[in-house]
């Protein structure tokens, strides 16, 4: 044996396990399972900024309480088509508030710098372009669109307006996010081969049975202005204030809770999304009427490409699932894996020998090398979790937003990264009820 694989052989031998082959991320762990993620403090808002409220149901009022806790940011005016919801944001947000049941009116205003934009998936598109073209920043909810082909419509208002728009998928301003993001790029899990994402439910609300109010009648709804952009039905209660169990308003599972886990995803990988797309599920438990299912399993090709190798993603949606509200994103790599969620990172490494080549392990035997002394390994399971005090990923979000505003700055989720993270919760859809493979260029965001 010459003497350089004899010195090799040795190296390897005494090294141990972990220093051979655990990344450096882990291994400064000083030996501990547990590391807290932090955020560091906030930009001081001198800018004071007025916003207004388009759509103050559920996720929009919850949308802008989140807002309002950020410093020199204040609400003037709520757009509703529902009285009832007119009326409870005087009583949450003050009885200086400009109500009104025409969004246009909230546009024309002056006074007003950026819109939160909370209504159902079917108004997106041209609330967010009619808010750019105004002159106003846009916080739009998630999916960015009520289908693929709007979102060149979208970018291209943003393009042309100068202003921010930021859609709310929230978990990417999470610091779950970030770390993994981070641990990624330092080859803590190799290679990514593999992802999977869930996300469970089982209760009324979780599964969109909204409550129905009593006045809730063609009398303090305005339907007509509701389905002006879809198709013309008689009033329904159900269909506007359980919306998304219907196509022509929401998205389905997919476009309510799949665009999260694919924001995430991309952040994460860098990635520009899958090139195929197919969808397998069925109406198991809430037949209520709806017209979506609620078990969705959603199977995804991601290509090779600069930012990451290829790798397949599997995501389920189930709102018959007695676990109640879990939901994760696992990212497998060649080395190990990651469970991501909003507050907490856990990675877990797939070895634990100095080396996987029989050969050498054979030679270092045969020369003695090797000493029976156990070693010291680090762990093969590390916890990153968030510091007590963490206000959250919506906060976050929210404060990326409005600095973007105050910085003239940029946002990562812009309507080309939320477009690139709708489209494939979208295409799972059109999968699901056309019963056929879908092929997207991830590139160029369009259909093959």
């Amino acid at each position: 044996m010459n003497n350089k694989r004899r010195t090799f052989l040795k190296k390897m031998s005494m090294a141990g396990a972990a220093s051979a082959i655990v990344p450096a991320a882990l291994a400064n762990a000083d030996q501990k399972s547990m590391v807290k993620l932090k955020r560091t403090s906030e930009v001081p808002a001198d800018q004071e900024l007025k916003i207004a409220l388009i759509g103050a149901g559920i996720m929009g009022s919850q949308d802008m309480n989140t807002a309002l806790k950020h410093d020199n940011v204040s609400i003037v005016a709520v757009c509703d088509l529902y009285d009832g919801r007119l009326d409870d944001a005087k009583e949450k947000w003050g009885q200086h508030l400009f109500l009104t049941k025409d969004y246009k009116e909230i546009l024309n205003r002056k006074d007003i710098d950026a819109v939160l934009i909370g209504t159902p998936d079917h108004w997106h598109k041209q609330i967010s372009i009619d808010a750019m073209k105004a002159g106003k920043h846009v916080y739009c909810e998630k999916p960015m669109v009520h289908s693929v082909d709007e979102g060149k419509d979208v970018i291209d208002a943003w393009k042309k307006s100068g202003k921010i728009m930021m859609v709310g998928s929230q978990g990417i301003s999470s610091l779950g996010n970030e770390k993994a993001k981070e641990l990624l790029a330092e080859g803590v899990i190799g290679d990514i081969n593999y992802a999977e994402g869930f996300w469970a439910r089982h209760s009324p609300p979780g599964a969109w049975q909204y409550n129905v109010p009593a006045d809730g009648t063609p009398e303090t709804v305005d339907w007509e202005r509701y389905i002006s952009n879809t198709t013309d039905r008689p009033f329904d209660p159900l269909r506007f204030f359980r919306w998304r169990n219907y196509l022509d308003y929401g998205t389905g599972m997919s476009g309510d809770l799949f665009v999260h886990l694919f924001t995430s995803l991309h952040f994460i990988t860098n990635s520009l999304g899958p090139n195929k797309v197919s969808a397998m599920g069925g109406l198991r438990y809430w037949k209520d009427g709806r017209e979506v299912p609620d078990v969705l399993l959603g199977m995804f090709q991601y290509p090779d490409s600069e930012q990451h190798p290829g790798f397949n993603l599997s995501l389920r949606c189930n709102f018959v699932d007695g676990t109640s509200g879990s939901t994760y994103l696992k990212i497998v790599g060649s080395k190990g894996s990651m469970d991501v969620k909003w507050d907490e990172v856990v990675v877990k490494t797939n070895k634990q020998t100095s080396s996987d080549d029989p050969f050498l392990e054979a030679q270092a035997k045969m020369s003695g090398e090797v000493s029976d002394r156990k070693k010291i390994l680090p762990p093969n399971e590390v916890v990153y979790k968030v510091e007590p005090g963490y206000k959250g990923a919506h906060y976050d979000h929210f404060g990326n937003f409005f600095r973007a505003i105050r910085e003239n700055g940029q946002v990562e989720e812009n309507p080309v990264f939320a477009f690139r993270a709708a489209a494939p919760a979208l295409l799972c859809n059109d999968s699901y009820f056309q019963d056929e493979f879908i092929k997207w260029d991830p590139v160029n965001m369009k259909l093959v």
